[in-house]
């Protein structure tokens, strides 16, 4: 046992676990040597609700079928076979149980085959039963996390209405049913409401369903200067102006057989309406310096933020193209009007940039979905999303994010003044998490979606100012 195993001490300077976190678990121990097994026993039954052993394959297949472990220990070389073998009859028969793998012969052929069968660690004899609970903690929180992700990719799968449209509230449903019913259909469509409110997704959405072949060309019709939109958007011959050295096809001519998103479509000159209303009507293009037309078989989505009538009304906007687009009108509601969707939304924003940004992502909590329900969200859900990338790079909540440097934070703070700095609302916020946990700062740090080390610092910081 001594040759095995070192003793049952905590080292300090080893990760630590969460003990609470491991208290509800249940692990299966299968190994042939029966000091492994009674130390195991022993040193794990402490934190784990329940811990079992077994000295051969016989015996842990029958424990395996009267109870349910969410974790199996198991020694690499045992009588009558290889627990890698095992391990691999385990997945082919469907068991996903994470395994972590111990043994005596530290070779790197046998460490290899243990991470193809599906080792999700594998720890050197001796070790330390801090080291085995490290391991476990470790192994646990990745298999809780793969089970949130498939639980959530299947709640995504029920909220994204219309191909990548996020919502479940009322007026979300009504959008996502128009978008499908008039998607198939080759008329034009325009998108109004505010910046930032998902016009482009929606017209994404509407190209998505159409079962158009070509492909989604989406321009800003303000970001281009007048004098070269014409070209962007028709192309242009060899020669038909200074600069123009060789023909280029126009984005009409690469959006053929597909859709063509005209954002901001309130922007655009006079001249350029007067062309796009005639391209809409004899469908064909004329490129810059060509005198011959082109037959295009685009789908035109326009989209604007401003009001079109009001702007026909003012002579900004002509009256026939507004009303060649204004065929079928969608209405993007903004995120104020669609609060009951804050939830999904920020929650989807903290998955996917958790994803790109390589953390490990957080759930948010009714705390905090209370102070982002509290804001007016100018910014729509454009403004939503750079709030919780920024809350994710600065390893702050959310709700110390809101505004950036230039707009004032939510009013509904609890036990807080109306003009707090920064960094007191994440003590703050910090604290009440702690406290909700009972003082657990591995419990808390997983809550605010720190490292327990971050936490520490932060609280030892506050200990000195006090």
């Amino acid at each position: 046992m001594d040759d095995a195993v070192a003793n049952n001490e905590v080292d300090e300077s080893q990760p630590q676990f969460d003990a609470r976190y491991l208290k509800h678990r249940s692990i299966l121990v299968l190994d042939d040597e029966p000091g492994i097994r009674n130390f195991l026993v022993k040193g794990l039954g402490k934190h784990l609700g329940l811990v079992e052993s077994a000295d051969c394959f016989e015996k842990a297949e029958e424990l395996r079928q009267r109870c349910h472990f969410d974790l199996i220990i198991a020694d690499i070389k045992l009588p009558g076979g290889s627990g890698v073998d095992w391990v691999k009859s385990l997945r082919e028969s469907g068991c996903t149980t994470s395994v972590i793998f111990i043994t005596a012969h530290a070779h790197l052929n046998i460490a290899i085959e243990a991470i193809r069968a599906g080792a999700a660690d594998f720890i050197i004899k001796p070790f330390r039963i801090d080291q085995i609970l490290t391991a476990i903690d470790r192994c646990i929180e990745r298999q809780d996390i793969k089970r949130e992700n498939f639980v959530l990719r299947r709640q995504v799968d029920k909220i994204f209405n219309a191909s990548g449209m996020i919502g479940s509230c009322e007026v979300m449903n009504h959008l996502c049913d128009v978008i499908k019913r008039v998607a198939p259909m080759p008329s034009t469509i325009l998108v109004e409401g505010e910046s930032g409110t998902g016009k482009e997704l929606a017209a994404r959405s509407i190209h998505d369903l159409s079962g158009r072949a070509g492909i989604f060309v989406p321009v800003n019709c303000g970001a281009i200067t007048p004098d070269l939109l014409e070209s962007e958007l028709f192309g242009h011959v060899k020669g038909a102006f200074t600069g123009a050295h060789q023909a280029r096809e126009g984005l009409f001519s690469h959006a053929n057989g597909g859709t063509l998103f005209l954002d901001e479509i309130g922007e655009m000159p006079l001249a350029m309406q007067a062309h796009l209303l005639r391209v809409l009507e004899e469908k064909t293009i004329r490129p810059v310096g060509s005198n011959h037309e082109i037959p295009v078989d685009v789908r035109i989505i326009a989209a604007t933020n401003r009001r079109l009538d009001k702007q026909v009304e003012d002579g900004k906007f002509r009256e026939d193209l507004f009303f060649r687009l204004n065929v079928l009108n969608l209405q993007i509601p903004p995120l104020r009007e669609r609060l009951d969707d804050m939830n999904l939304l920020a929650q989807h924003f903290i998955d996917s940039i958790s994803a790109n940004l390589g953390i490990k992502p957080s759930m948010i909590d009714d705390y905090e979905l209370s102070l982002l329900l509290d804001y007016e969200w100018p910014g729509n859900i454009r403004e939503l999303k750079n709030v919780i990338e920024r809350s994710l790079l600065l390893d702050l909540p959310p709700s110390a994010c809101i505004g950036g440097e230039n707009r004032s934070m939510p009013q509904k703070i609890p036990d807080s003044s109306h003009s707090l700095e920064l960094a007191e609302i994440e003590k703050r916020h910090i604290l009440k998490v702690l406290g909700m946990e009972d003082g657990n700062k591995s419990a808390a740090a997983r809550l605010l979606g720190v490292s327990r080390k971050t936490l520490e610092r932060k609280l030892a910081i506050w200990d000195s100012q006090s």
